[in-house]
């Protein structure tokens, strides 16, 4: 039965939920634009070192404190100091863990409500509404602003259904059709011509740009931006697991789930580049390098499916809904975070706090909107390139330093009995009290330096 706070009711709905908040636009849009940005299979093989070098540490450091404490990401962190010092830095992180979290939300809910948009888009032209698709597709003030909004409601009625009816349920509900139309979007796309030049480039690496760095800091925030953590999603999914579930386990299933995620988008956003190629389409910029970003998903791509004529359409529809589902399943797991805070720190019911966040942060997006070309771009580099990374470095110093030795392994211990004799309990302990912090802190660094 689920606790008071609400508790994820099963393994397999955790994994749905943590595989959700960890697979969205970070996996379907953002790691393939940022391999075709950053040199094709030399990006993917650093972002993959760096995920479960980096991120898996991270993500277990986020687990335990989480689930000991069985709060808030505020409370979890500032429980774990034993002196006023202690106690004092953790609740900053934790409060701007939640600022960090939030503003990820407002510019996510803006590219979700282009998602949602340019959904539409092939219905009107099935309906034969030119009119309409061209509104859908055409970027104002308006259409962002119904659609971000939109998407925000849904999200805000997600989370004010609570764990198991709201989280849980959808996540489960969301993640097999994201699966699925993935896998059916590749193998369409893979049976047409150009698609094994994009798979040449996506597999096979060009060593001489691993060491780039602009393309390490690039994946390192790729891998903390997608596996959802330093902002404290992680923390309070794991405030809601049962004692009886491992957490290594449960740790490792989600980054493969992630990582692999990640690289099945790869295979099918890459190859569609080439095969727009091959139907005419501009595919590289005046710098010689592959488009991405948005370019890549809004104006390179559809006008692949309108080449691809009645075919097209369907494809369209069936890629835009893919995006919308994974923008969904992030963006409840990111509006939780200071919803959380909110029911347990105020007298606020989870439906009340829901939409007093959702709609704060809703009002940062609306201010992006309509300042979009200084904040957009802005809000997304603090956020993912440097901030992630460096709340990453003090949750593995509150997990590896300040949290208590004894209580890290009774936490760790609960649901995996045996641990104390593993492999991982012999290597994570000093992994994350001074490998990942200084990994992270250098490869931060170079970015800065360059």
């Amino acid at each position: 039965m689920s606790g008071a706070r609400g508790q994820f009711s099963s393994k397999t709905g955790f994994v749905m939920a943590a595989a959700g908040s960890a697979v969205g636009l970070g996996n379907i849009w953002g790691f393939p634009t940022q391999t075709a940005s950053n040199g094709g299979a030399a990006f993917v093989m650093v972002y993959f070192i760096l995920a479960f070098l980096l991120a898996y540490p991270a993500l277990m450091a986020e687990l335990i404190i989480g689930r000991h404490a069985n709060a808030n990401v505020v409370s979890a962190l500032s429980g774990l100091g034993r002196k006023p010092l202690t106690r004092f830095i953790g609740a900053g992180v934790g409060y701007y863990g939640i600022i960090v979290a939030s503003l990820i939300l407002s510019f996510y809910t803006i590219v979700a409500g282009w998602m949602i948009a340019y959904l539409g888009e092939p219905v009107t032209a099935v309906l034969g509404a030119e009119e309409a698709g061209t509104w859908l597709t055409t970027d104002s003030v308006t259409r962002n602003l119904i659609f971000g909004s939109g998407f925000a409601f849904l999200t805000m009625w997600i989370i004010g259904s609570g764990i198991e009816n709201g989280i849980e349920r959808w996540s489960t509900r969301l993640m097999p059709v994201l699966i699925g139309l993935l896998l059916c979007l590749i193998v369409y796309v893979l049976t047409q011509d150009g698609a094994m030049e994009g798979l040449k480039v996506y597999l096979l690496p060009d060593l001489s740009r691993v060491t780039d760095p602009k393309l390490i800091i690039d994946a390192l925030g790729q891998a903390f931006f997608s596996l959802s953590l330093g902002v404290g999603t992680m923390l309070v999914y794991g405030s809601y697991l049962s004692k009886e579930e491992s957490l290594p386990r449960l740790g490792a299933i989600v980054t493969f789930v992630d990582c692999g995620i990640a690289f099945t988008a790869g295979l099918l956003i890459i190859p569609a580049i080439y095969v727009a190629q091959h139907n005419g389409l501009t595919i590289y910029n005046d710098a010689g390098e592959l488009i991405a970003g948005p370019s890549l998903i809004f104006q390179v791509l559809p006008s692949l499916f309108d080449s691809m004529g009645a075919a097209g359409t369907f494809v369209g529809f069936a890629f835009f809904a893919l995006m919308s589902i994974a923008a969904l399943t992030s963006s409840i797991s990111m509006l939780e975070v200071p919803v959380s805070m909110t029911v347990e720190k105020t007298k606020l019911n989870r439906k009340q706090s829901t939409y007093l966040i959702g709609l704060t942060i809703f009002a940062i997006s609306t201010t992006i909107i309509f300042n979009f070309d200084l904040l957009f771009t802005f809000v997304i580099d603090f956020t993912t390139k440097y901030s992630e990374p460096l709340l990453g470095v003090m949750l593995c110093i509150f997990a590896g330093w300040v949290m208590h030795r004894d209580k890290l392994l009774a936490e760790v211990s609960a649901g995996h009995p045996d641990i104390e004799n593993s492999f991982f309990w012999k290597i994570w302990p000093t992994y994350v009290r001074f490998v990942c912090p200084v990994l992270i802190l250098i490869t931060f660094s170079q970015s800065m330096a360059g």
